[in-house]
């Protein structure tokens, strides 16, 4: 079913838009249209930060009231998204691919638990504590929300990603604008009419969806007091840039190109592991920053390990993201599937050996589907090694010892994500404290909401998730007594 959106939900009611164009949503799976939205002008974007701007600026509003009170409105939404989770599902798959399976698990529940975690945090905070001095007096450190926030969420995890910046940003007491990806609209009507149903102050939570001129124009607005981003690196810097000449915080969670590493005594029992490898590497058809797309293969055990990867990739069931049964979904856009593709083709021309897929599915011939693929004899210098595919291609690295798989994991521009495959759990955490990484995880990988997520070098600036992202909206003030 096709569905239309006619406004923009600015202020806490439904604007009309201030131009005609309009986003049209394609699904990957059969190249129809799934509905239309308006897209966002300047005018639009004006008036949504105007909104959040007075509903921060409310002597008696959201930014003033009650920790306790906060928290009992991030309940409500929380409340609300539940029971628009099988809607949010099929919103979310029917625009960006990713399996509903996956959406199930992710898209549907991950922003509640975020909501009640952060409600959590803040129901008993005071939001202020008297230190005792060195010299001779003592100081009340305060913590005030840091003002009217500007979020910009990638297409991927559209939701999740979503609540990654909206959750601790409410609960520090900000007010904010999402700006959706434009291939990721419908789904924000969605998180809207929960809003709606929360019964949320007018102008907490603003839409605005639009493309790469709306977002670098809401990152330079006046009227922004913090930006949070999630995207490419490229885009990352740009905005890193127009922040750092406002000297305005920002928060940056970028590309990925992570390690998997398999230690030597590492159990490879697909029946036992798969699950883990598959969420480690290949989770919604490869589309994830943080998976771990260079596996590392100890020299002792590399043909193993790369007949484990292909039988792996084989045994994969892709289809229609709709499908409950599938596991690789279509890319999210047709040019997603060409760069995949590029990727492709250029690992080929560099040496690299493809042991499955490297194709099209066949029997799909509608829709912007790609093979798992797995490439062998991969040089860690080779192009697929370096940069970010963002699809279902991994590339497997032979090492020597556990210095050369150092070596070679922290030989990267990014520094995400990452996994360590091995039967001895001390190892593993001695070899991921060497990774230059800002997230690893020990025989699988899973972001927990009580830790902070975030990267290094050029995987981004600052965290998410934990105590720490609540801290990212705060300002603290001391007021020496």
């Amino acid at each position: 079913m096709t569905t239309n959106n006619n406004a923009f939900f600015i202020g806490g009611e439904w604007h009309a838009p201030t131009s005609s164009d309009v986003i049209t949503v394609v699904s990957p799976n059969d190249e129809q249209v799934v509905g239309h939205a308006p897209d966002g002008a300047e005018a639009d974007m004006d008036a949504a930060v105007d909104a959040a701007r007075q509903a921060f600026d409310d002597p008696t509003g959201w930014s003033q009231w009650e920790p306790s009170r906060r928290a009992a409105a991030l309940k409500r939404l929380a409340d609300a998204l539940d029971k628009r989770a099988p809607q949010m599902v099929q919103a979310v798959s029917s625009q960006n691919g990713m399996p509903v399976a996956v959406a199930e698990k992710l898209e549907a529940v991950f922003p509640q638990i975020l909501l009640r975690y952060y409600a959590g945090l803040i129901e008993n905070d005071g939001f202020e504590e008297t230190r005792p001095g060195l010299l001779g007096g003592s100081t009340l450190v305060t913590k005030a929300p840091i003002g009217v926030v500007g979020a910009i969420v990638p297409w991927n995890f559209t939701q999740a990603l979503a609540a990654f910046k909206y959750a601790p940003a409410l609960a520090a007491g900000c007010t904010i604008v999402i700006k959706p990806s434009p291939e990721t609209v419908l789904d924000s009507y969605v998180l809207a009419e929960a809003i709606e149903e929360a019964d949320l102050p007018a102008g907490v939570i603003n839409i605005v969806p639009g493309g790469r001129e709306l977002g670098a124009y809401l990152v330079s607005h006046p009227g922004i007091d913090k930006v949070a981003f999630t995207g490419s690196s490229a885009a990352g810097r740009n905005i890193a840039e127009a922040c750092g000449r406002l000297l305005r915080p920002v928060t940056l969670e970028l590309g990925g190109k992570s390690a998997a590493i398999i230690l030597d005594d590492a159990n490879l029992d697909l029946a036992t592991v798969g699950e883990q490898l598959f969420g480690a590497t290949m989770l919604n058809n490869g589309q994830v920053c943080y998976l771990g797309t260079r596996v590392l293969a100890p020299q002792s055990r590399y043909q193993e390990v790369v007949d484990t990867f292909s039988a792996l990739a084989g045994s994969l069931t892709v289809g229609s993201s709709l499908d409950p049964a599938t596991m690789i979904g279509p890319m999210a856009s047709a040019r997603q599937r060409d760069r995949v593709e590029s990727y492709i083709a250029k690992g080929k021309g560099d040496g690299a050996r493809i042991t499955v897929g490297g194709g099209r599915p066949e029997g799909l011939e509608k829709g912007w589907f790609v093979e798992p693929t797995i490439f062998a004899d991969v040089d860690n210098n080779y192009t697929i090694a370096q940069e970010e595919i963002f699809g279902p291609v991994l590339s497997i690295i032979s090492y020597r010892d556990d210095e050369e798989a150092v070596r070679i994991a922290n030989d990267s521009d990014f520094g995400l994500g990452g996994t360590v495959f091995t039967a001895d759990h001390d190892h593993g955490v001695a070899v991921a404290r060497r990774v230059q990484t800002g997230t690893i995880g020990i025989n699988g990988y899973l972001p927990d909401p009580t830790a902070p997520f975030g990267g290094v070098k050029a995987s981004g600036l600052g965290r998410e998730l934990g105590p720490e992202a609540l801290s990212a909206y705060l300002v603290q003030k001391s007021i020496y007594l």
